[in-house]
């Protein structure tokens, strides 16, 4: 298991121990999969939205206060087990990684589990234990999913950007691995690197080529 550090505030929970859930990084090409955890602190951050629509510098500010006020966790699933289980089940896995930080760090268990999308890993996950509800477009409309994608965006892009220090060719400082114009021509005159996921048509097909 791979988690982040989980901040721990001092505030009081709210009554009804809810935690908001979502990933980052199904598409890309290349890197872990991560998920984020949050329970909120009462008065909630400002300005909670969807990761995707906000800017880097935005982002980033929430993230530090969503850190500092909140209580949260990430789970992060590497390219191997990507390949193993496939993204869709990676992506579970990553989700259930991160509740089960979250919780062990709370020591108690929530009451409900808002997940981004319409599936939850219940029944998908053998360590899935806890009661959830997929609401689709809940990074926009839920702020407790709001907080977590932002807490695991900015944490996977993190983690791209040290990935390229060590491979400059393919831009994950810009991409975060994603499969652009740039990312595609690099795999062309590079090959894959070790994170790459040779489970993704266009790397599977090029590792084919060679």
């Amino acid at each position: 298991m791979s988690v982040a550090p989980l901040k721990e505030t001092g505030l009081p929970l709210t009554r009804r121990l809810v935690i908001g859930v979502d990933e980052a990084g199904r598409g890309p090409l290349a890197g872990p999969v991560v998920a984020g955890a949050v329970v909120l602190c009462k008065p909630r951050p400002a300005g909670l939205d969807d990761s995707k629509k906000l800017s880097g510098k935005r982002r980033g500010e929430l993230e530090a206060v969503i850190k500092r006020r909140c209580r949260w966790a990430v789970g992060v699933v590497e390219v191997e087990e990507i390949d193993r289980l496939n993204i869709f089940g990676a992506t579970m896995l990553a989700m259930t990684r991160a509740v089960a930080a979250l919780c062990a760090a709370l020591g108690e268990e929530p009451h409900e589990v808002l997940i981004d999308g319409n599936m939850t890993p219940m029944g998908r996950t053998a360590d899935w234990r806890w009661q959830a509800r997929a609401i689709v477009g809940g990074d926009a409309l839920e702020p407790s999913i709001s907080a977590a994608s932002i807490i695991a965006k900015e944490h996977r892009d993190r983690l791209m950007r040290d990935l390229a220090e060590a491979h400059p060719h393919y831009g994950w400082e810009r991409n975060a691995g994603y499969g652009t114009a740039q990312h595609l021509e690099a795999l062309r005159l590079h090959g894959p690197t070790p994170h790459h996921r040779r489970s993704f048509a266009p790397v599977a097909q090029l590792e084919m080529a060679l």
